[in-house]
């Protein structure tokens, strides 16, 4: 069995939504089609539309208990604040510097603090030696892939490959050297060009009667 049928009035149900009504605009006799209350639901429906644009909306209720909404001041208007909306900002195009920490940054500093040639120390006198050993240090300490060149009296060492953090020189020539050493990076851009450092071999000449390979 059907169950009661709402009462309508001149065209427009009302019955079953007259008591939200009447709680939404505060008059017994208000119903939706209702001319004012109308009014109040195209101003609500403006308002959700704008709500990008104003973050403050004004309340009232008129002297025939109709509730107004509006985004401009009114005498005895109570101030209701809305959240702002949430909106969503484009970032830029992903920064591979950033996701890669170990490359070099464009207009970022150098890679390298410094680097030295640590060993041997300038103008250290070597006697009797059949080889030195060369270290070099950077600051920070070396990244992967970047390579160590050493150069001896301007002439690359190892057959101009890298030569690492150390290499050792052997055999040793008499007097006066001249050591430099620079980092690259895997495309042989040059990152850090250390100071040059000069030591000195002192070898027993075979012209000196001590020299043990002197022929007697």
């Amino acid at each position: 069995m059907a169950g009661p049928r709402a009462s309508r009035g001149k065209g427009c149900g009302w019955r079953r939504s007259q008591n939200a009504v009447t709680r939404f605009g505060g008059a017994g006799s208000a119903a939706v089609c209702w001319l004012p209350m109308r009014t109040v639901l195209f101003t609500l429906i403006s308002l959700a539309s704008s709500l990008a644009l104003a973050a403050t909306v004004y309340k009232w209720v008129d002297e025939t208990g109709v509730v107004h909404y509006s985004d401009q001041p009114h005498p005895n208007a109570e101030k209701v604040h809305l959240k702002e909306p949430q909106t969503y900002k484009e970032t830029g195009p992903l920064d591979t510097a950033a996701a890669n920490p170990g490359s070099p940054r464009s207009g970022a500093g150098p890679v390298y603090k410094g680097c030295a040639v640590v060993q041997p120390s300038n103008n250290e006198d070597f006697s009797n030696v059949d080889s030195i050993t060369v270290v070099v240090q950077t600051d920070p300490a070396l990244r992967g892939g970047d390579q160590v060149y050493v150069t001896l009296d301007g002439q690359p060492l190892n057959e101009g490959q890298p030569t690492g953090s150390q290499f050792t020189i052997s055999p040793v020539d008499r007097g006066s050297h001249t050591l430099q050493a620079a980092v690259k990076d895997s495309d042989g851009e040059l990152l850090c060009q250390a100071p040059a450092v000069t030591y000195n071999v002192h070898q027993p000449s075979l012209l000196n009667p001590a020299n043990p390979l002197r022929r007697r």
